[in-house]
């Protein structure tokens, strides 16, 4: 009455499922905390922070095992835009490498946030009022 299925499902396993190559949880997480590193780079390099883009550098060249390429145009994107941007990636970048329990990464992501954080405040602070002198 029916024709019987002479194709495999391709809800059967495969017969090579060894065949192609798998990360650990481990490799995984060290390429996402190398990838959000690499693009707080080129932001804090598009900010002119050398020193801060310095210390990045080395981790996401210790973690690819390669330097990473800095980044060398600027947008005109302003400055508080760029620090937004900064924290939220700086901020991905702690918490994949708290995951990883990789405590270097974690301090140098917090110590990001904090920054671009006080950059943030700083600049959307308002402005003190000028003093007269002898007033109180």
């Amino acid at each position: 009455m029916y024709e019987p299925i002479r194709t495999k499902s391709v809800h059967t396993p495969a017969d090579h499922a060894g065949d192609f190559p798998h990360r650990s949880r481990e490799e995984e997480l060290d390429i996402q905390l190398a990838g959000h590193l690499a693009a707080l780079l080129a932001v804090t390099d598009e900010l002119g922070l050398g020193a801060a883009g310095d210390r990045i550098a080395e981790q996401v060249a210790r973690l690819r095992g390669a330097p990473p390429t800095r980044h060398a145009g600027r947008t005109d994107a302003p400055a508080h835009a760029l620090h937004r941007r900064a924290h939220a990636l700086a901020g991905r970048a702690l918490v994949v490498a708290a995951s990883r329990a990789d405590t270097v990464a974690a301090i140098l992501a917090a110590e990001r946030m904090d920054a671009h954080t006080a950059a943030l405040a700083a600049a959307t602070a308002p402005a003190a009022p000028p003093r007269l002198v002898g007033a109180l």
